[in-house]
């Protein structure tokens, strides 16, 4: 409301930017999207496991930006991820409000006509012309994809090379646990620890997460259960420390 007030009292006028103008400010526009959308799917802090006026503002604004840049791949490839991340939104969550994870989630909750949407967006992005950030991460996202160790290394291979934005950085650990249906389980922990010197990740909950989930379907319970612990010591989110400390326990069982 500031910086609407401020416009308007310079009576500066809205147009959508040009040229190289337009590319310098896409990314930075893309980037507070995703933020948007990313505290909406899995809040940060608080009671509630997510927030979905959040993500329905992103999708909103990403739709938006989509009529604004129709031939701009990044963002179709921003709002096919939105859409098809969305779709699961309603399995995600019991009626009390616990979480619920992707491989016990009721896909007959799953939304057909977001699904829908994020598969016409992902073809509008398809003229990318270099693999990127978002558009590796909606792959890796997106239902019923193909789990070919061949195809998801070279995705991961990709993630790897790609200079990475600070926010998808810290997702990459979160795209591990799906890289998981298409690694054995070792290779996939050692996936996972090449992340563990990121600094950017130190106190990021969802990594020990990920390890433990790993250890853990390799029998290694005591190791599983201590990095459930400390990402249940890392999350402020209440839901979210309960699903944590509740898995630590059944590795102690």
């Amino acid at each position: 409301m500031r910086a609407k007030r401020t416009l308007a009292a310079a009576q500066i006028p809205f147009e959508v930017p040009r040229g190289d103008e337009l590319a310098a400010r896409l990314s930075s526009v893309l980037e507070v999207i995703y933020l948007v959308f990313n505290e909406g799917y899995s809040a940060t802090a608080g009671d509630d496991w997510m927030r979905p006026t959040l993500c329905e503002e992103a999708l909103r604004l990403g739709r938006i930006l989509a009529e604004l840049a129709p031939k701009e791949p990044e963002v179709h490839s921003l709002v096919a991820l939105m859409e098809i991340q969305a779709s699961r939104s309603k399995a995600r969550t019991s009626r009390s409000g616990e979480p619920i994870l992707l491989l016990d989630q009721n896909r007959a909750l799953w939304d057909q006509l977001l699904i829908r949407r994020g598969l016409a967006a992902l073809e509008r992005a398809a003229g990318a012309p270099v693999p990127t950030p978002p558009s590796i991460h909606r792959r890796l996202s997106r239902p019923r994809a193909h789990r070919g160790r061949n195809r998801l290394g070279a995705h991961r291979r990709a993630l790897q090379r790609s200079r990475a934005t600070h926010a998808f950085t810290r997702r990459r650990s979160e795209s591990c646990r799906r890289l998981w249906h298409g690694l054995r389980s070792r290779a996939g922990l050692a996936l996972v620890d090449t992340l563990t010197s990121d600094p950017v990740l130190e106190s990021y909950h969802l990594l020990p997460s990920v390890r433990g989930d790993l250890l853990a379907k390799l029998d290694r319970l005591d190791e599983a259960r201590v990095e459930f612990e400390r990402a249940a010591s890392l999350t402020r989110n209440s839901r979210e420390r309960a699903l944590l400390l509740e898995r630590a326990r059944a590795c102690t069982g």
